[in-house]
């Protein structure tokens, strides 16, 4: 998988965060998962960003590592905003697929380094 793909889509990723946060700072004015959400959010794309420049295969690995678990934990999030009606399901859904499809795309990304690795 291109980096540059995976990089691009975080990027606008965490854009989406970063609308949503500044949305339920607004509308909601909920805070805890918000700044949670950020967090896990941006973070996404500033390992991606990092691995552009790992040091080894190794440190490669381990960033798009990094970015899997913020992505899952950005899924928990948008989970948890939906289940408690703090988004609608028109409001949350959109972000919830380009979410899944960010972390399918990380996997199929780690599994195809570990893979070259070998």
């Amino acid at each position: 998988m291109n980096n540059n793909i995976l990089y691009e889509k975080s990027t606008k990723f965490a854009l989406r965060i970063i609308k949503l946060c500044e949305y339920l700072r607004e509308e909601k004015k909920e805070s805890i998962i918000r700044n949670q959400i950020f967090r896990s959010g941006t973070s996404i794309g500033a390992n991606i960003a990092e691995s552009k420049y790992a040091a080894s295969k190794a440190d490669f690995n381990n960033k798009l590592h990094i970015a899997i678990k913020e992505a899952s934990e950005t899924e928990y999030w948008i989970q948890l905003l939906l289940q408690s009606n703090i988004l609608s399901q028109e409001e949350g859904k959109s972000i919830l697929v380009d979410c899944v499809e960010l972390l399918k795309m990380l996997t199929t990304a780690l599994k195809t380094s570990k893979k070259n690795m070998e």
